[in-house]
């Protein structure tokens, strides 16, 4: 399943990794996707995100990362960019010494509305028509 995981050009829920982890191996079911993505994200292998529920209550998973990175998604057409930046290591460094804190993870998600989306668009509703 991290073979899955980490070969998706986009970021899977749960039932995407099924469907595709049964093209590699047909009789993997679904309580063992949950139960190897708990153990995943147990060990840091994995993490799991909301991206802004722009798609409901789904939760996608995403090969935990080297380097933080923060989740910017359009909130119409759902899609989402992975931006990296030297300020988040800025923030997470001036968190942990005005906090007291050793940060250990790092989540940070964005929601806007993409170029194409934005053209026409003049008001702040989410995608479902309120904010």
């Amino acid at each position: 399943m991290l073979d899955v995981i980490e070969t998706a050009s986009q970021h899977l829920d749960a039932a995407q990794i099924l469907r595709k982890a049964k093209r590699m191996q047909a009789d993997i079911d679904r309580v063992t996707v949950y139960r190897t993505l708990s153990l995943l994200k147990r060990h840091g292998l994995v993490d799991e995100l909301d991206l802004m529920h722009v798609k409901g209550e789904g939760h996608y998973y995403e090969r935990r990362p080297d380097r933080d990175h923060v989740h910017i998604t359009c909130l119409r057409c759902a899609s989402v960019v992975e931006f990296e930046s030297n300020l988040l290591e800025r923030i997470k460094k001036q968190v942990g010494s005005d906090c007291n804190f050793h940060v250990l993870i790092t989540r940070l998600e964005i929601g806007g509305y993409c170029r194409r989306c934005r053209t026409g668009h003049t008001d702040n509703s989410g995608p479902s028509g309120h904010s």
